[in-house]
């Protein structure tokens, strides 16, 4: 019984991680400028994969690997919003335009 709650508990944040990565996958196609591509990816880019991560951590228990993983979870939820970010600003400054309503 406990295993099939754990079952269920982890495929319910694996699934719900990767429907965040299809729906930036979409938002990187569909949207219309670079800012807005950054966007979509870098917000479901960081808890698409975070909960997918979660999601493999309850699945195995605790144990090393899942210190490991946990470790990789901080650090994606750390370093892709500060990537996105400067990747932002430094398209900014370099002067590419947002996009506009014409």
């Amino acid at each position: 019984m406990l295993i099939t709650v754990i079952n269920v508990i982890s495929a319910v944040f694996i699934i719900t991680g990767l429907f965040f990565i299809v729906v930036g996958t979409i938002g990187l196609l569909r949207l219309p400028d670079f800012y807005s591509r950054m966007h979509a990816t870098g917000k479901c880019d960081t808890l698409g994969v975070g909960l997918t991560i979660i999601g493999l951590i309850i699945y195995n228990g605790f144990n090393f690997i899942s210190v490991k993983l946990l470790f990789l979870v901080v650090f994606i939820f750390v370093a892709n919003p500060v990537a996105t970010h400067a990747i932002a600003r430094a398209a900014y400054k370099v002067g590419l335009p947002p996009w506009r309503r014409q």
